[in-house]
């Protein structure tokens, strides 16, 4: 370190340069010694000199273009270290030897792997209902828009619990927890691969059926409400949980929020009528 500071005054912004320098100065010795002794004897003879400036240019350049690569690895990690500290995400990362080199891009590449990995995780949990393990509405959202791109028909639906209210109040927000639960691995299982789902806000939730008529979206819903029919969800005893669902046609709205509240919209329609029931 102190070479390094006492060497700071020579281009203190640019370490390469400050390298060259060095380098050009070490490489020039020779020819620096051959003419002050060619002068202290008072004599000069081309014949040495010519040969001794070119072997110098030619060592010269060839110093400096291997100090440049042999400092390209160490350029590289600087890189990558500047992109973690932007929270970047590196893909890969450069695989050194056994050298001083290596010991620092194993490090940086520790590092590297360590981070993405760290942002991945607080990624997932950022965009993940807590709750019911669904996407959360952030999530989905991110997830929703390249879908919603293709020129095809997709189906928005917004389900909502009926009732809910009354499970908190009668059996507490522990057992409204759970049947938040049980619904959203009932929903999960329900729809199909291609389908994205999502815990919208409080008991309301989100699906997006991807190349999609409406009829078959409502198909779909109508088997999930079977379902519930089939095999009761029950929040306590003689209070079997069933849920109203609002569908919008995607394409038929100029963007995705205004799906959404036409959908939104179509529900509180269905919960008007009833509850228990789709319209569109």
């Amino acid at each position: 370190m102190r070479f390094y500071r006492a060497t700071s005054f020579l281009f203190p912004r640019n370490f390469h340069l400050r390298l060259f320098t060095l380098c050009f100065v070490a490489v020039h010795l020779p020819l620096i010694a051959f003419c002050g002794t060619e002068v202290a004897l008072g004599r000069w003879d081309w014949r040495v000199f010519v040969p001794l400036l070119l072997a110098t240019v030619v060592g010269s350049a060839a110093a400096i273009g291997s100090v440049w690569a042999l400092l390209a690895p160490i350029a590289r990690a600087t890189a990558m270290l500047r992109a973690l500290q932007n929270g970047e995400r590196i893909a890969t990362a450069p695989e050194g030897g056994t050298d001083l080199i290596g010991d620092l891009l194993r490090g940086v590449s520790h590092a590297a792997a360590e981070t993405t990995a760290r942002i991945e995780r607080l990624s997932d949990a950022a965009e993940t209902d807590v709750l019911t393990g669904l996407r959360n509405r952030r999530g989905f959202l991110d997830a929703v828009a390249p879908l919603l791109q293709r020129e095809r028909t997709s189906v928005m639906a917004m389900l909502d619990l009926d009732h809910f209210k009354t499970v908190n109040d009668r059996f507490g927000h522990d057992a409204g927890d759970r049947v938040l639960r049980a619904f959203a691995q009932r929903l999960e299982a329900g729809v199909r691969r291609s389908d994205l789902s999502a815990r919208w806000g409080g008991e309301e939730f989100a699906v997006l059926l991807p190349d999609t008529a409406l009829d078959e979206a409502r198909d779909l819903i109508e088997r999930l409400r079977a379902g519930l029919r089939i095999a009761p969800l029950e929040a306590g005893p003689g209070l079997p949980i069933t849920f109203s669902c609002g569908l919008a046609v995607a394409r038929d709205y100029g963007t995705l929020a205004q799906a959404m509240r036409r959908a939104d919209e179509a529900l509180y329609e269905a919960k008007r009528m009833g509850r228990d029931r789709t319209t569109a």
